[in-house]
């Protein structure tokens, strides 16, 4: 079974689920059960571990305090196809303050012409903060969909943009 959490953040409540090893999953809800949902359903059985859990929190509450960098130290495990799988990876090199297109994404990705596909990571991405899709935008700069709503991807980006030198 899973180990969750639900804190206290300045944009709303924040749930992580984590396994033994990593976040599961990890987004701005106070619902646990909308969170587990989001996990691939072979990795819904996992051991939760309450040190991860703890490590999740601390990263939280570390990136709310301005150490934008705390998320990416915490291990993330998602399961998908290989290329949404290595999307994923792509993300968590994308700096705090940084903002790519979908097709920057897609190059970064090592699939120029798959754009489509890089937008269905982002989509699909149940880890949020910790694979921090809210730094990809559509081309022209324009903020494009967030699972949490696009006020809260202009507050993140908004916080990163401002804590950043």
């Amino acid at each position: 079974m899973t180990t969750a959490e639900t804190l206290t953040t300045p944009d709303g409540p924040f749930s992580v689920v984590v396994a033994d090893d990593a976040v599961l999953a990890a987004g701005w809800t106070d619902s646990i059960d909308e969170l587990v949902a989001l996990v691939h359903p072979q990795l819904r059985t996992a051991t939760g571990s309450p040190a991860v859990l703890r490590a999740a929190q601390e990263a939280v509450r570390a990136y709310y305090d301005g150490d934008l960098d705390a998320p990416a130290a915490v291990p993330v495990r998602q399961r998908s196809g290989e290329f949404r799988e290595h999307a994923w990876k792509v993300l968590r090199d994308v700096e705090p303050g940084e903002r790519i297109s979908y097709t920057e994404f897609a190059e970064r990705s090592g699939r120029p012409a798959a754009v489509r596909a890089v937008a269905g990571a982002c989509a699909r991405n149940a880890a949020a903060l910790f694979v921090p899709c809210h730094r990809v935008l559509r081309s022209g700069g324009a903020l494009g969909g967030f699972r949490y709503g696009t006020p809260l991807k202009t507050a993140l980006l908004d916080r990163e943009a401002l804590t950043r030198p």
